[in-house]
């Protein structure tokens, strides 16, 4: 029994490193803005974590510092019991012509299943959130505050449940009410 025993020194000499700031990181470190910087992407692509509640602030600081274009937005669930997570993955297009490489980043908010599911709309800052914004929350049921349309895109408006979270029980019968 005593091999199982962790001695204390062996664990303050293993230190966790960390992360370097990338760019990005840096520019919102300079405008003061709180993130956590992740793990760089199987592409090195920047990826920082970021609060619910500063979603639009950094988002907005992006945008003015070049990153124009929303490519993608999206979500994932980390398992049953886990957190949901929302991403974005902004660009820099006006780099495209001049670089062989843009300017990219990865920004993820993650949520508490059993918390408060929200995340402010991204709507007026990019209009291409619109549909995105809709499929995150009828797979995911994250609700996008301050969305102009705030219904589900895929599913019937009376399904119960987030088909794509990985605790989702699928119904045994589903009764299409206006069916051709």
């Amino acid at each position: 029994m005593e091999g199982n025993n962790t001695n204390s020194e062996e664990l303050e000499s293993k230190q966790i490193p960390e992360l370097e700031s990338g760019p990005i990181s840096k520019i919102l470190k300079q405008e003061g803005l709180d993130h956590i910087i992740e793990n760089k992407d199987h592409i090195g692509v920047e990826i920082l974590n970021i609060p619910p509640t500063s979603l639009i602030t950094i988002v907005s600081t992006l945008k003015d510092k070049g990153f124009n274009y929303l490519q993608c937005q999206g979500g994932y669930d980390e398992g049953p019991g886990k957190r949901i997570v929302c991403f974005y993955h902004l660009i820099s297009i006006e780099e495209l012509n001049n670089s062989e490489k843009p300017r990219e980043v990865r920004l993820k908010v993650y949520l508490e299943r059993g918390g408060d599911l929200k995340v402010p709309s991204l709507y007026k800052i990019f209009r291409g959130s619109d549909w995105q914004e809709r499929e995150t929350y009828d797979m995911f049921g994250v609700n996008f505050t301050g969305h102009p349309h705030p219904k589900r895109l895929l599913m019937p408006e009376d399904w119960k449940g987030w088909p794509l979270r990985k605790d989702y029980v699928q119904p045994d019968f589903y009764e299409m009410q206006d069916a051709y």
